[in-house]
């Protein structure tokens, strides 16, 4: 009996010297519910593809089930999209919300790299629902159901009109590549580019927003930067009102070369205009001066 208890503890021993198991159910502290969601949650990136966050950490998936936390839609972190690095859209409506919202989805024009998709935009369930993970909350008289729907439609129109903004300056490539899609975007709203900073030097406002999307040219990555300024009111028809500036970054011999080509374009083209507007103005003050020769009465004959 004394030879067994001596194995016994022997054994024990051994199993306590060896590394600490992965799983929590093995582990001194086991990591609250309250922890695990706080962390699911931080780690989440929104649910528009527009405000990715970039991040350099890999998770890798724990062989115990009990690590696998779930998020706020009872969604595994396990389950996020690697194709754009979301969870599972949150359709659920959050704690204490004022009133129901719509949860239907609109397919966008910008297609998707690596499927035969387009991306498709969050419902207004899915807006709300990430303006919460940013620590915005709902006061009373701040926005009613209805105003909902505004924004959705505002946030869909920027997005469409940005990537019109991109396919003009892919069109100088359509000789090699007439089937450029988006493969991931991120949110940069405090991050101003250069081209932002010296126009703020210059006496002219800052961007509200900023955007940098990954286009995917037949195989070739191409950053775009995309600085959004407020353009005065809703246009109550396709609701745009933010004026967009697009342009290749200049992180690469090609896209410094396509800006080029665009700017001088465009110096021409505004040469040109003047040039016909000074021969319009001309042509304009000669016909002006020889209706008055012709229109004006003769001398009375004594």
């Amino acid at each position: 009996m004394g030879n067994s208890n001596s194995n016994v503890a022997e054994t024990r021993a051994a199993t306590s010297s060896q590394g600490q198991s992965e799983c929590p159910m093995h582990q001194g502290k086991v990591p609250s519910k309250s922890e695990n969601l706080g962390k699911a949650t931080a780690n989440y990136p929104s649910e528009c593809p527009m405000h990715q966050k970039n991040t350099s950490t890999q998770q890798y998936q724990s062989e115990c089930p009990m690590n696998q936390t779930r998020g706020e839609d009872n969604a595994l972190i396990d389950e996020i999209d690697p194709r754009n690095m979301m969870p599972p859209p949150n359709q659920r409506p959050s704690p204490d919300q004022p009133f129901p919202l719509d949860t239907g989805r609109v397919v966008s024009n910008i297609p998707k790299a690596g499927t035969e998709e387009n991306w498709v935009y969050p419902s207004q369930q899915m807006f709300w629902n990430a303006m919460l993970r940013k620590g915005w909350r709902w006061k009373k008289d701040d926005i009613e159901q209805k105003d909902m729907a505004d924004i959705i439609n505002i946030h869909n129109a920027n997005n469409e009109q940005a990537w019109i903004e991109v396919l003009k300056w892919e069109a100088l490539h359509a000789h090699t590549c007439t089937t450029p899609k988006l493969k991931r975007f991120g949110g940069k709203a405090t991050d101003f580019s250069p081209r932002a900073k010296i126009r703020k030097w210059l006496g002219y406002s800052l961007p509200f927003d900023r955007h940098d999307w990954v286009v995917d040219r037949c195989g070739k990555e191409v950053r775009y930067i995309i600085d959004y300024y407020d353009g005065g009111d809703v246009n109550p028809e396709n609701y745009e009102f933010s004026a967009l500036d697009v342009r290749p970054a200049f992180d690469s011999f090609g896209a410094a070369w396509d800006r080029s080509r665009i700017a001088v374009r465009r110096w021409r083209y505004e040469l040109m205009d003047k040039i016909s507007f000074g021969k319009a103005a001309e042509t304009i003050v000669d016909n002006a001066g020889s209706d008055k020769s012709v229109n004006t009465p003769a001398s009375s004959v004594s």
